[in-house]
């Protein structure tokens, strides 16, 4: 009986396996085949060149790649340790006013990420709208605050919100409050309470918002463009450069495939240490 429920589930898998294949698996492997030929050159049945990924290391992409991860990284960490309080509430304390705080959320996903991106610039520039009222009520002239990498920072933090707090109210909602409760009684202190119960329970929610996060920071680009005028190039600036203003299709395949090697090996790698069957409510 289970060997015909699995070939029946595998069966039925099928056409959306067929096309998962066409839709992500058959680009990649474009892209990949573009990277190993040479420099603008478009013939597929061209010998196979590994210069474009020379090229990362010889003039300097590899900058653009660490400024992307690190930037990534520093978004990561800042919205855990703002998200988590409030995920906490929404899972354990507030009951009518989560669904407020999500619709809240949610609606902000309506508007296009570049219009809010723009309002931040109408905000934080020179004669903007903070400097203005600062310079017209209380005398004081600055400069502004854009074009900087910890505004660049602010802005992934603003636009990967709910990517980071939806998956932690997943995870720390999975904490079952009696085990909490017991611990307490036996004369665990709050602060052992968190690290040993709330944080190893809550991981599943924990890597998977940060995984969300970090993977779309690294890969972000209007951030850098819009809020950074370009004070340091992220790695999604350079392949966009190099399909388009540089018509090099071959070195921006081959940056491409750097930057998903190494976000995809942190996936599998971040993957691998969850539980999905938790997650999915499938533990025996």
């Amino acid at each position: 009986m289970d060997r015909i429920e699995e070939r029946q589930g595998l069966l039925s898998a099928l056409p959306l396996s067929v096309l998962m294949v066409l839709i992500f698996v058959a680009p990649l492997i474009v892209v990949a085949v573009f990277s190993i030929m040479p420099p603008r050159v478009f013939d597929v049945l061209h010998m196979p060149s590994f210069e474009n990924y020379r090229i990362f290391f010889t003039q300097g992409y590899y900058r653009s790649l660490g400024w992307a991860l690190g930037m990534a990284a520093m978004a990561t960490v800042t919205l855990f340790v703002i998200c988590y309080p409030l995920a906490y509430a929404m899972a354990k304390i507030f009951k009518k006013f989560t669904l407020i705080i999500t619709i809240a959320v949610v609606v902000t996903l309506f508007v296009s990420e570049n219009i809010r991106l723009f309002g931040w610039v109408l905000t934080l520039m020179k004669g903007g709208l903070i400097s203005g009222y600062l310079r017209t009520y209380a005398g004081i002239d600055i400069d502004g605050w854009l074009y900087n990498v910890p505004v660049i920072v602010f802005g992934l933090v603003y636009v990967y919100f709910p990517f980071m707090l939806f998956p932690l109210v997943q995870g720390i909602s999975m904490v079952p409050e009696e085990v909490r409760q017991a611990a307490s009684d036996l004369g665990a202190s709050r602060t052992r309470i968190f690290f040993e119960i709330d944080l190893p329970l809550a991981m599943p929610g924990i890597v998977v918002g940060s995984l969300l996060t970090f993977v779309l920071a690294a890969g972000a680009m209007a951030e850098s463009k819009l809020l950074g005028g370009q004070a340091v190039i992220v790695m999604a600036d350079e392949i966009e450069a190099a399909f388009t203003f540089g018509q090099n299709w071959s070195l921006g395949s081959a940056l491409a495939m750097i930057l998903i090697l190494i976000i995809g090996s942190l996936a599998f790698f971040a993957l691998s240490r969850v539980d999905l069957d938790g997650i999915m409510g499938r533990r025996g």
